[in-house]
């Protein structure tokens, strides 16, 4: 993959109820880490109408900014309390079509 803007997608599978508490936790995880980190630029995360899955659908300046963001020690703190809530699928991407109305 050359060093071009990429997108992630975690498409995580949360435990049943655990919706709510999984949603805050990312939330919280965007606030105070996800956006003060270099190569960030966007992140929407989607609740499964059905409360079975979440996912987290983000925008990095290259692959090397989603690189360092999986080795950063504040990110590593989040991966235990996420993982305890919900499995994890993810792929990156490069966007190769968006339209709107």
């Amino acid at each position: 993959m050359s060093d071009q803007s990429v997108t992630l997608i975690n498409i995580l599978k949360v435990k049943p109820g655990d919706q709510g508490t999984l949603v805050a936790l990312l939330k919280e995880n965007t606030e105070t880490v996800i956006r003060t980190l270099d190569g960030w630029k966007s992140t929407r995360l989607i609740a499964a109408e059905d409360g079975g899955a979440v996912v987290i659908y983000s925008e990095w300046e290259g692959p090397a900014a989603v690189d360092a963001m999986r080795r950063d020690p504040r990110m590593a703190a989040y991966f235990p309390k996420i993982g305890a809530l919900a499995s994890l699928e993810s792929t990156t991407g490069s966007l190769v079509l968006s339209e709107t109305r």
